[in-house]
């Protein structure tokens, strides 16, 4: 299982008060440098992740850890559902969803909310689809999360997990160490005045278990045909299964 790894050591708050710390000192610079540092391909990765639910058309969505809204808006423009909640920690990243989703009135269609992955505020099998993109390795405790959303996921209800993983070929394993653990860190720190948060990011993706270890855990709590999909060389993995 995945270790607790938090941003700050030097603080003595629970992990998932860390992040919301965390996400809410870099909200205002996070899409620019998700963007920058990945060269864009974070862009290409959500419309893959995304166009796993395009067979079941969902009406009503779910998307945790949704924040600052891009998983979310590329869902609207693809999947085309009645209803988008989003739930994030950050209150910061959530203004920022705000504005973007006042600035493209879309206000109809996706709701943004403050709220604990853990903790979900909503009935059970309520919804056609969730969505996580870049979130559950910010989980405190992983299986709790997962378990909440197959909780509130309607039967025969689809999970899209995208996630960081671990490139395990020559020389894309060693570029991607290099980039993560030195180059990340520079240009976050540089930007966003908040090192600890692009140091945390390599530290949490190490201690994520992906891949297969990922959807075990999935099996574990009910999931039914579980999959996982490597993107660009292994650097991103797309996670689904079935209620």
């Amino acid at each position: 299982m995945a270790q607790n790894i938090t941003p700050y050591k030097d603080q003595q708050a629970a992990k998932k008060e860390q992040v919301a710390t965390m996400f809410n000192n870099i909200s205002k610079t996070y899409d620019f440098l998700n963007h920058f540092m990945s060269l864009g391909i974070d862009i290409i990765w959500r419309k893959k992740a995304i166009k796993e639910l395009k067979t079941t058309q969902p009406k009503l969505m779910l998307d945790v850890a949704t924040g600052t809204g891009d998983f979310a808006f590329e869902a609207i423009e693809i999947l085309k559902p009645e209803k988008i909640i989003g739930v994030d920690i950050s209150a910061g990243m959530l203004e920022v969803a705000k504005q973007k989703i006042a600035k493209r009135n879309k206000q109809d269609i996706y709701e943004v909310r403050l709220g604990d992955s853990e903790k979900l505020l909503f009935d059970n099998d309520t919804f056609d689809a969730i969505t996580v993109a870049f979130g559950v390795r910010n989980f405190e405790h992983l299986e709790k999360g997962i378990s909440d959303m197959y909780r509130v996921l309607k039967p025969g209800g689809k999970l899209v997990v995208l996630e960081f993983s671990k490139p395990v070929s020559f020389p894309i394993k060693q570029l991607y160490n290099f980039y993560f653990h030195y180059v990340t860190p520079t240009i976050g720190k540089f930007f966003s005045k908040d090192s600890s948060a692009y140091s945390y990011l390599p530290e949490s993706v190490a201690a994520f278990p992906d891949g297969r270890r990922f959807t075990d855990l999935m099996d574990k709590i009910g999931f039914k045909q579980t999959k996982f999909r490597p993107l660009t060389f292994g650097i991103c993995s797309i996670y689904t299964g079935i209620k």
